[in-house]
C-alpha cells in the first residue's frame, strides 16, 4: 500500500494536474485520503473541495474529465503530480483549458488564452 502523508496540511495533499501529452500544467487542487481512493480505483481523478467540504470527480458537471495516466510522488509523499488524459477542451472551471491562463506582467495579470466555455451555462449558481 502506498502511504502519502496526509497530516503536514491537516488531511490533504497538493494535487498538480498535467496533460500526459503536451506536458501543459491544466490545474493545481487538493486530495484527502478519500479522494486519493477514488483517484486509484477508478482511475479518473478525485478532488477533495476544500471550500465546499466536499469531495468531487473532476468533470461531473462539465463534463471535462482527467483520465490517469500517470501518478508521480513526491520525496516527501506529501504532492502529486498527476499526469491526465484531460477529457473535454478545458480544465478549468472558469471556462479555459489551463487554471494558469493568467501571466504576471509588472502590476497587471493578463490572460493569456482563451475561454473555451461559459461557465454560468454549464454550472449555473453551482459555483
Amino acid at each position: 500500500m502506498i502511504e502519502l502523508n496526509f497530516d503536514k496540511l491537516g488531511g490533504v495533499i497538493p494535487v498538480i494536474a498535467q496533460d500526459y501529452q503536451t506536458g501543459e500544467v491544466l490545474m493545481g487542487a487538493f486530495m484527502n485520503r478519500e479522494a486519493w481512493e477514488h483517484t486509484l480505483s477508478t482511475g479518473y481523478v478525485h478532488y477533495w473541495s476544500r471550500s465546499r467540504g466536499k469531495l468531487w470527480k473532476k468533470g461531473e458537471t462539465s463534463g471535462n474529465l482527467q483520465e490517469v495516466h500517470e501518478i508521480r510522488v513526491d520525496c516527501d509523499s506529501d504532492c502529486l503530480l498527476v499526469r491526465v488524459r484531460q477529457i473535454g477542451e478545458a480544465a478549468c472551471h472558469t471556462g479555459f483549458r489551463s487554471c494558469f491562463y493568467r501571466v504576471v506582467q509588472g502590476d497587471d495579470l493578463l490572460i493569456d488564452g482563451e475561454r473555451i466555455f461559459d461557465p454560468e451555462k454549464v454550472y449555473g449558481d453551482k459555483e
